[in-house]
C-alpha cells in the first residue's frame, strides 16, 4: 500500500481515536442497566441484519454475471425490479407494520430476505425475478420497521429508568440467510411487540392519509447529538454542504487535472483528491444516518411512522429506477457522462442543505410560539387566585 493510503487512513483513524479518548464524564452519561441491555440487544440484531445485507450487496453485482443464460438486458430488469418492488410495496408493508406490529414486521423481513437469498441458487430467470421482488419488499421493512420499533421501545425504556472462501458465488447469500435466521431468533425471543396506533379505529386508508399529509407538510454523530448545541437541524446544513462539495471534486478534477495515461502505476494527483473527498463524503454519511433518525423521531408522528418513512422512499426508488434503466439501456452507446451524474448529486445535496435551513427556521418558530403559549398559561394560572 502506498504512503498516501497510510497517511490518509491512518490520519482518519487517529481522528476517531482522539475523539473517543477526549470523551468526558458528561459524554459518558450514566445509563441504567435496563437501557444498556436494550441498546446492546438492538445493536446485535441490527448488526446481523445490516451484515447480511452487506454480504448480499457485495455479491449481487457479481452473481448475475456467472450464469451464461442471463442476458445483459435481463440483468438490468432484475436490478430495476428490486427497487420498483420497494417503491410499490413499501407503503403497504409500512402500514401493515404500524398496524400489525413492528416486531412482527421485523420477523417478516428476516423470512422474506431469507427466501430472497435462497432464490439465488436457481438458474431460472423467473425465480431470480421473484427473489428481487422479495428483496425489494424486505428492504422497505429494513429501513422502516426496525427504526420504528426502536423509537417506540426507546421511549418506554427511558420512561422505566476473502469474499466467498471458495464456496461459490452464492455463498454470501447463504451466510446472509444464517445471519438473518440468528437475528430472527433473537427478535422472537427478546423483543416485545409495539404498534403505531393502539386503537383499532384506524384502517390502512386512514394511515395512508396521515402519511400523505405528513409527507407534504412536514462517531462524530454521537458527540453532536449528545449536546444541546448545535442542534441537529443546524449542523446538518453544514454536513449537506460539505457532502455537496466533495461530490463536485470528481467534476473539478476532470477539468483541471489531466488524466493519467499510464496504467498500473501509482495513484495520480487527481485520484488522491478524489479519494480524500470520498473519505470526507463517507464521514458525512456516517453523521447523516443517526442525525436523520433523530429528526424522524421528532417530526414523524408515532402512529404511522413506518408508513411515512416508506413514503419518503418513493421518490428515491423512482430516481434509482430511472437511472438504472438509462444505464442498462445505453450500455452499447454513449450515455450520461459520470461527471454530470456527480454534478446532479451535488446539486441535490445543496438543495437538501437549503431545505434543512428552512426546517430549522420553521421548527424554531413553532418552538418559540409553544414557549410563549406555555408562559402565557403560567401567568394566567398565577393571576387566577387574585381574581377570586
Amino acid at each position: 500500500m502506498e504512503a498516501f493510503y497510510w497517511l490518509l487512513f491512518g490520519g482518519l483513524a487517529a481522528v476517531v481515536a482522539a475523539l473517543e479518548m477526549s470523551k468526558t464524564n458528561r459524554d459518558r452519561a450514566s445509563t441504567s442497566s435496563a437501557f444498556n441491555s436494550f441498546k446492546n440487544n438492538y445493536l446485535l440484531v441490527y448488526s446481523l441484519m445490516m451484515g447480511s445485507r452487506r454480504l448480499v450487496a457485495g455479491s449481487v453485482r457479481v452473481l448475475p454475471l456467472q450464469p451464461v443464460w442471463i442476458r445483459e438486458g435481463d440483468i438490468g430488469r432484475l436490478f430495476i425490479a428490486g427497487f420498483g418492488s420497494s417503491m410499490l410495496f413499501g407503503t403497504i408493508v409500512g402500514s401493515l407494520a404500524d398496524k400489525q406490529g413492528r416486531k412482527r414486521a421485523s420477523v417478516t423481513y428476516c423470512i422474506t430476505y431469507i427466501l430472497s437469498c435462497i432464490t439465488k441458487h436457481s438458474p431460472q430467470f423467473k425465480v431470480l425475478m421473484l427473489g428481487r421482488i422479495l428483496g425489494g419488499i424486505a428492504t422497505s421493512l429494513l429501513f422502516s420497521a426496525f427504526e420504528s420499533w426502536l423509537v417506540a421501545e426507546h421511549n418506554k425504556v427511558c420512561s422505566w429508568s476473502n469474499y466467498n472462501l471458495g464456496f461459490g458465488p452464492v455463498a454470501p447469500f447463504d451466510a446472509a440467510a444464517c445471519f438473518l435466521a440468528i437475528g430472527m431468533a433473537i427478535i422472537l425471543s427478546t423483543w416485545t411487540e409495539n404498534y403505531g396506533d393502539p386503537s383499532e379505529s384506524k384502517n390502512l386508508v386512514t394511515q395512508f392519509k396521515v402519511a400523505v399529509i405528513s409527507y407534504f407538510f412536514c462517531s462524530i454523530a454521537s458527540r453532536l447529538l449528545s449536546r444541546a448545541a448545535p442542534k441537529v437541524e443546524s449542523y446538518m446544513q453544514l454536513v449537506f454542504a460539505i457532502a455537496a462539495v466533495t461530490l463536485l471534486l470528481p467534476v473539478i478534477t476532470s477539468f483541471l487535472v489531466a488524466p493519467s495515461t499510464f496504467k498500473g502505476g501509482s495513484i495520480s494527483f487527481g485520484g488522491c483528491i478524489q479519494l480524500f473527498g470520498f473519505c470526507i463524503f463517507e464521514a458525512c454519511v456516517g453523521i447523516f444516518w443517526p442525525s436523520i433518525m433523530k429528526m424522524r423521531s421528532q417530526y414523524i408522528p408515532e402512529e404511522a411512522r413506518s408508513t411515512i418513512m416508506n413514503f419518503f422512499r418513493i421518490p428515491l426508488n423512482i430516481f434509482v429506477c430511472v437511472v438504472l434503466y438509462n444505464h442498462f439501456e445505453c450500455l452499447h452507446r454513449e450515455c450520461i457522462p459520470m461527471s454530470v451524474m456527480f454534478a446532479m448529486c451535488s446539486v441535490f445535496l445543496l438543495l437538501a442543505s437549503f431545505l434543512q435551513r428552512r426546517l430549522m427556521i420553521v421548527a424554531e418558530s413553532h418552538r418559540s410560539k409553544s414557549e410563549d403559549w406555555t408562559s402565557l398559561k403560567e401567568r394566567d394560572a398565577e393571576a387566577e387566585p387574585l381574581n377570586i
